[in-house]
């Protein structure tokens, strides 16, 4: 018997805020990798997730929520990205949430460039009520030439195995280009970023956490204990006062829950200290936006 050839290619995962891009690499990869929330537009950057089968490496590009809406210089940054995640991609996964494809959507569909295999990844269909689902799936099967359309709930982890089949026979036949324990591009000082970032998201209100951003100023490892400083960035002195809360409980309650997902991503101790600064009118100065990492 000949063995299959190994298959190796880059996914890329797109799609409008909120539907569920995030959720679905972590579920893919089997780990916590990239930052998730409620909240719209968590995902600013493009994050590679890398998972290696027998058969297979899959590398997955997550990109952020394409912005239709608000034109300021972080969301003209992040379209950016979005754009750009399509140079040296095999694979487009455009992922839509159950019973919902819309203008936006279909904005998105304009970017892929022609050639491209295109893979439409109906997300949330656990919340799809029974009988809804098939007729909704026909109905978008008629808005592209989708090479394969897949159902999943990636927060019940359905669908998935459906879903990985169907991304591999896109995959061009290649060797892998990561290592087998790989599990992503970015290195450790911009994921502890992220998971400081999330924590805005998660815990603070729904306005706030747009305007805020993460530097990390600091970043040693000694043995397995890493020491990290971090700021967070923020528009208005108002805002710094809702980050740091009463006696500092707000800011202590981020930190703690970041350093915990830091330990447990990084397999060590970290010692975290966490500021907050004002830089008034960050979100709308392209220097500024630069300088914090987007774009």
């Amino acid at each position: 018997m000949i063995p299959e050839p190994f298959r190796c290619g880059a996914i890329a995962l797109i799609g409008r805020p909120n539907v569920g891009k995030s959720t679905l690499l972590n579920a893919l990869l089997g780990q916590k990798l990239s930052i998730t929330s409620r909240k719209p537009q968590t995902t600013r950057h493009c994050l590679r997730g890398v998972r290696t089968t027998a058969t297979a490496q899959f590398i997955f590009v997550d990109t952020p929520g394409f912005q239709t809406r608000h034109g300021n210089a972080l969301n003209r940054a992040m379209n950016r990205v979005v754009r750009g995640a399509f140079d040296e991609i095999d694979v487009v996964l455009l992922v839509v949430e159950v019973e919902r494809f819309g203008a936006e959507d279909r904005a998105l569909l304009k970017l892929v460039p022609a050639g491209l295999p295109l893979v439409l990844v109906v997300n949330k269909i656990d919340s799809s009520e029974s009988g809804r689902l098939l007729p909704f799936l026909e109905k978008a099967a008629k808005e592209a030439e989708f090479a394969e359309i897949v159902p999943v709930s990636a927060r019940r982890r359905k669908g998935l195995d459906e879903l990985m089949r169907a991304l591999e026979r896109y995959l061009p036949e290649r060797p892998a280009v990561h290592g087998e324990d790989d599990l992503t591009d970015r290195n450790e000082r911009f994921l502890a970023a992220e998971l400081i970032r999330e924590k805005l998201f998660r815990l603070l209100g729904e306005e706030l956490p747009y305007g805020c951003a993460v530097e990390i100023e600091k970043f040693e490892e000694e043995r397995r204990l890493r020491r990290i400083h971090a700021s967070i960035v923020v528009e208005k002195e108002g805002h710094k006062a809702i980050i740091i809360g009463s006696g500092g409980g707000k800011l202590k309650s981020i930190a703690t829950a970041a350093r915990l997902d830091m330990e447990k991503l990084f397999g060590g101790k970290v010692y975290l200290e966490v500021w907050v600064k004002v830089r008034r009118g960050w979100t709308d100065d392209e220097a500024s936006v630069k300088r914090l990492g987007y774009g």
